[in-house]
């Protein structure tokens, strides 16, 4: 089960996890369901952080941020 959630895009990820916040905000849920569904909603939350951790990572990438390089290097003024 924890397979299919790293299969998930980020968009579908986080759409599961909001499901199950709301699922779980609602009340209607036995305890064993609850407890079933926030264990799957730690694991959507995981990769959600852990997709966002490598989105930054290649912004940082292209952008020089972090690096010696110099953000903006393509973008001189009057260019």
């Amino acid at each position: 089960m924890a397979e299919d959630i790293e299969k998930l895009a980020f968009e579908e990820a986080f759409s599961e996890l909001e499901a199950a916040v709301h699922r779980l905000e609602s009340g209607d849920l036995t305890l064993e369901e609850a407890i079933a569904l926030y264990e799957r909603g730690m694991r959507l939350a995981r990769r959600c952080n852990a997709a966002l951790d490598a989105a930054e990572l290649q912004v940082q990438q292209l952008t020089g941020v972090g690096t010696q390089q110099q953000p903006g290097l393509f973008f001189q003024e009057g260019s």
